[in-house]
């Protein structure tokens, strides 16, 4: 077999082994270094690359962002933060049809400002919005739906992990993704609201009623979210103005909310030893699959599978935005089987050389950024996409009670949401590279 051959045929071993359920990190090392030995034709570069991306790859300083990211995400939780923004507004919203489930994407949306993973954001809001949609008389489905929905926020709304390896990976500005993010965002949190009030007006015995609270203490609660404007404007503040760096700031934002966190009492000594343990647990497994993609990644480039499959992808005289289109309906489908982490250490160093090679009208940069956002954004798709998607499960696993198939009749709104976004972000780069 020829490099590119051994290299071609490394794709169905890493799938079989992942459905195999081997860790994806683990799943991608192995690959790599059995690949390396093929083509190679020994053990001596594999045990050298071993050595050499292992030490080049922990002692980039942008990787220590992530562990500071995910500090100030348990800090925020431990500080009450997700409850006064739920609360704050569920003040404003709640007495609407269907607006505690407004209420809740808009407390995602906040609490994605202070946390940088999907997942997390799901599961604390879903801790702290579910028993009160249940309370107001909500169907299952619908709220299971929202939430899982809602948690997609976390991931794009800036601060990211996801957008950091990105940036990482394709050699980016962090700060200036984080910039084009925000508007996308906005465009989320607004399309997921439009989507629950059709569905609260296709299906109103989905949604219950709440009785409207006075202004005064509408006012009160909004004014309890001071701590999460505080660190927010504090971090990317501070980026923008240049004051310290993305890294820095991730450190300033740990250190922000932890304080917060301690004054509320919400912070003690055992507290604070679980948040540093469950940091390093997450922060671990991160970096393995980081170190997995970066060893696999590096095979790859040596059968120029990569430089390879961008070359024939120029040749065919495809427009590209048709080559766009396919791979982000590859992203939809795969991120619904893998989380967005994984997806995107898998696949960048494949797509964005062919991404890279095709004329978009902008600069590369501009493109880099641009290709960037859309990816996250059909890889959150895919964690919402049944019926395999990960959020879903995540927040049906808190209701018991909801079958999963209500879920996803429920879901399919937001999906929808997440589509059409996707299309007017692809007709339209101008929204994502606007506030560049």
């Amino acid at each position: 077999m020829t490099d590119l051959e051994i290299g071609l045929a490394s794709f169905p071993a890493l799938l079989i082994l992942i459905f195999l359920r081997v860790p994806i990190g683990l799943a991608m090392f192995l690959v790599g270094l059995v690949g390396l030995y093929f083509v190679t034709g020994g053990n001596v570069v594999a045990l050298s690359r071993l050595k050499n991306e292992t030490y080049s790859t922990f002692s980039s300083y942008s990787l220590s962002i992530v562990p500071m990211f995910l500090l100030m995400g348990h800090f925020a939780t431990l500080g009450g933060m997700s409850q006064a923004l739920f609360r704050a507004a569920e003040g404003f919203l709640g007495h609407r049809r269907g607006g505690v489930a407004m209420a809740a994407i808009g407390a995602c949306a906040g609490f994605g400002a202070i946390c940088g993973s999907s997942l997390a954001t799901a599961a604390t809001m879903g801790r702290v919005a579910l028993p009160e949609l249940k309370r107001y008389g909500y169907d299952g489905g619908f709220s299971t739906a929202t939430l899982a929905a809602g948690g997609t926020l976390g991931i794009l709304i800036p601060p990211s992990v996801v957008l950091v390896i990105y940036a990482i990976l394709t050699e980016q500005n962090i700060a200036k993704l984080f910039l084009a993010a925000f508007i996308p965002g906005l465009i989320a949190a607004l399309g997921y609201v439009i989507a629950i009030s059709i569905y609260v007006r296709l299906h109103p015995e989905a949604a219950g009623t709440r009785d409207a609270i006075p202004m005064r203490q509408r006012f009160r609660q909004l004014a309890a979210v001071w701590p999460v404007l505080v660190v927010f404007v504090a971090v990317v503040g501070g980026i923008y103005g240049g004051i310290f760096t993305p890294t820095e700031g991730a450190a300033v934002g740990a250190l922000g909310t932890g304080l917060i966190a301690l004054l509320n009492g919400g912070l003690t000594g055992r507290t604070l030893m679980e948040s540093f343990t469950v940091t390093a647990k997450s922060t671990a497994m991160i970096f393995f699959i980081v170190l997995g993609a970066g060893f696999y990644n590096g095979f790859l480039a040596l059968t120029q599978v990569p430089q390879e499959m961008s070359e024939w992808v120029v040749t065919q005289g495809y427009a590209p935005v048709t080559v766009l289109i396919v791979i982000l309906v590859f992203y939809l489908i795969f991120g619904c089987l893998m989380d967005s982490l994984s997806m995107i250490l898998l696949t960048i160093p494949i797509f964005f050389p062919v991404i890279g090679a095709l004329d978009f009208g902008m600069s590369a940069e501009h493109v880099a950024i641009w290709f960037g956002i859309l990816v996250l954004i059909v890889v959150e798709v895919g964690l919402i996409t049944p019926p395999v998607g990960m959020n879903l499960f995540v927040i049906n696993a808190m209701d018991r009670a909801t079958p999963m198939l209500a879920t996803y009749r429920a879901v399919i709104y937001f999906v929808g949401s997440d589509l059409v976004r996707v299309a007017i972000l692809v007709a339209f780069p101008a929204i994502t590279l606007f506030l560049l």
